[in-house]
């Protein structure tokens, strides 16, 4: 096949078996790669009944037809699982190297199951694969065994590993990639699930090259939009994700002390991107074949934070390590950022349960006999930083916040669970569904719980036409009309990103959908169509949702958080408004063909291919 390397690599940790099979072109068509065939195989090869940490539970790995080519932002991979912390669905996108050399070293996929005997890590060398001891890395944080595998196996590798926070079970272990730049497979918990097989680190070298169907037309094709795409984002080029914090902030979009708090601007101001261009920036990350470059670089040379010197806290780490806790310290966020990186640990999940934890105290239901002597108040960020040592190394009152917002909630009681905020699980990222009818749909019905990047709606809602989805104009944010069409729709699209393996925002600064199609066609030969990226899309998205039916997941999971649907967010310039949820969801439920109660129907698994 065109396009890919035609095999999935196979690994039992158990019996240390090595094994790949041929990737059927049917089956690369219908869920083309990344998440999308991530799930097909999760769905036929996990029971719903697997304990996410125990070896019965795959590790998944996969990249997708776009990845190692020339398309830009394609140097990513997708990470899919059964999820430790929500127990449904897991699905990590990063980006980074890793993926790009690993489809290079011959496979499209990885797939491990099992449970070493003591702690190893995987050496693929183009082609070729060996599990290696690491009782030497174990205890060592995600720097440091990028170094030292670096040493051993060559500086042209790249290197995939967990810390401390994965290897003592933290329900948000992250997997990191590409040294002290740190790339985050964060969301979820599934650097749990690789502790959980005693896997410390994988390492890649690749060097094979990818077959394309018309090198001419793709190139020819990039050269047309990457000069639109790159003018497009010179903004975010400048001050990184970061740059939307003053203006998400301004509209209340921006999370403000566990969600409670209409506006915080001059908070805002002291933690956004352009402080951060004034202050800790010196230089920018791309990720491979990148054309953005919206990577920090940060470094503090000076004060109690001196030694931060690696990637710079993203638009999401601000929000969920700096507002949501009312953090206004640049360097102390900075510095959490960095050990979070170290320990390999969420940033977004961490902020929520250490916010979550901060109001609990402030209203009581835990006090500083419970914490240690730790005051976990607002505002505290050497209460934060004390929360992140002692959730990777599960110490203290750390060993609770490790299980996630949602167990800590029901483990502590009482009021709680009130101002616990997740979906499924899976605490909030920095954008609030009171803000967006759109994402509070998405991040109801998100196959993985809260995510923004599931229909990637918001900007779409704001100001960003879509003609090619029927939409000519911004969809109202705030209205009720068309929203499950329109969320349905997004989540189809973001589906194949994270399949075809390519950043979103390459579509949020111009990236046509037909262009997408183009460079399919070109890069597989494929007589592919815009109706049959639809329909993959969809596919794509029943697939996910159909492993969450087997695990229990119906409409009653399909919800938020009571503080989204009944805390009014006010302020200037903010308009209240409370998601009404029930229609938005009976609506979409219509639109894809799902029962009254989420599950979709026979007749749509049919037309899907699916039954």
């Amino acid at each position: 096949m065109k396009g890919y390397m035609g095999k999935i690599l196979r690994i039992d940790l158990e019996n240390s078996a090595i094994s790949h099979e041929q990737l059927e072109e049917k089956k690369a068509r219908m869920f083309i790669g990344g998440s999308g065939l991530g799930a097909k195989y999760l769905l036929d090869e996990c029971s719903p009944n697997v304990e996410p940490l125990g070896p019965d539970n795959p590790l998944i790995i996969m990249t997708g037809p776009f990845c190692g080519t020339k398309v830009p932002t394609s140097g990513r991979h997708a990470v899919v699982t059964k999820s430790p912390l929500t127990g449904v669905f897991a699905e990590s996108d990063v980006g980074g190297t890793w993926g790009y050399k690993f489809k290079k070293s011959g496979f499209d996929g990885l797939i491990i199951k099992g449970k070493a005997v003591k702690p190893v890590y995987i050496w693929i060398d183009d082609g070729k694969v060996e599990i290696r001891d690491a009782g030497s890395l174990w205890g060592k944080d995600t720097r440091e065994v990028d170094t030292i595998l670096r040493q051993q196996c060559g500086d042209d590798v790249e290197v995939m590993s967990i810390g401390p926070a994965g290897e003592n079970l933290v329900r948000f272990a992250s997997m990191i990639t590409d040294g002290k730049d740190a790339r985050a497979a964060g969301r979820c918990g599934v650097g749990a699930v690789m502790g959980s097989k005693n896997l410390k680190a994988i390492v890649v070298r690749g060097t094979m090259n990818i077959e394309v169907n018309d090198d001419a037309l793709l190139s020819k094709s990039i050269k047309e939009i990457a000069p639109k795409i790159v003018a497009a984002s010179a903004g975010m080029n400048k001050y990184g994700t970061a740059s939307g914090v003053i203006g998400h902030e301004s509209y209340g979009n921006f999370p403000v002390k566990n969600w409670a708090v209409g506006r915080w601007p001059e908070g805002a101001e002291k933690i956004s991107g352009q402080k951060m261009a004034e202050t800790i920036l010196v230089g920018n990350y791309r990720c491979k074949n990148c054309i953005i470059g919206c990577g920090r670089k940060v470094k503090i040379e000076s004060g109690p934070f001196a030694g931060v010197d690696g990637a710079g806290p993203e638009y999401e780490t601000l929000g969920t390590l700096g507002s949501l806790c009312l953090i206004d310290n640049l360097e102390a966020i900075a510095y959490a950022n960095e050990l979070c990186n170290k320990y390999g640990m969420d940033t977004i999940s961490t902020g929520g349960v250490i916010a979550f934890a901060m109001e609990a105290f402030e209203k009581g239901i835990i006090t500083e006999k419970d914490t240690d002597g730790i005051e976990l108040k607002f505002g505290n960020h050497e209460a934060m930083i004390e929360m992140v040592k002692q959730i990777a190394n599960r110490n203290g009152f750390g060993r609770l916040l490790g299980e996630g917002v949602r167990r800590a909630a029901e483990e502590i009681g009482g009021l709680a669970q009130e101002f616990a905020i997740h979906v499924k699980g899976l605490e909030f990222p920095a954008h609030d569904p009171r803000a967006f009818n759109g994402l509070a749909l998405s991040y109801a019905t998100s196959n993985r719980g809260a995510c923004h990047l599931a229909a990637f709606t918001h900007g779409f809602e704001r100001a960003l036409p879509m003609p090619e989805l029927g939409y000519d104009k911004a969809h109202d944010r705030l209205t009720y009309e068309g929203k499950g069409e329109f969320v349905a729709k997004f989540q189809n699209v973001s589906g194949m990103y994270d399949s075809l393996k390519l950043c979103k925002f390459m579509w949020s600064n111009g990236l046509e959908i037909s262009r997408l199609v183009e460079w399919i066609h070109a890069i597989t030969g494929w007589d592919y169509s815009f109706e049959e990226f639809m329909e993959t899309g969809d596919r794509i998205y029943n697939i996910k949702r159909l492993f969450n039916v087997k695990c229990g997941i119906s409409r009653k999971d399909d919800t938020l958080p009571p503080r989204s649907l009944t805390l009014k967010r006010q302020g200037e310039g903010v308009t209240v408004n409370l998601p009404h949820l029930g229609k938005m969801l009976s609506d979409y439920y219509e639109y894809r063909g799902w029962s009254e109660e989420g599950i979709p129907t026979t007749e749509k698994l049919q037309k899907l291919g699916l039954q």
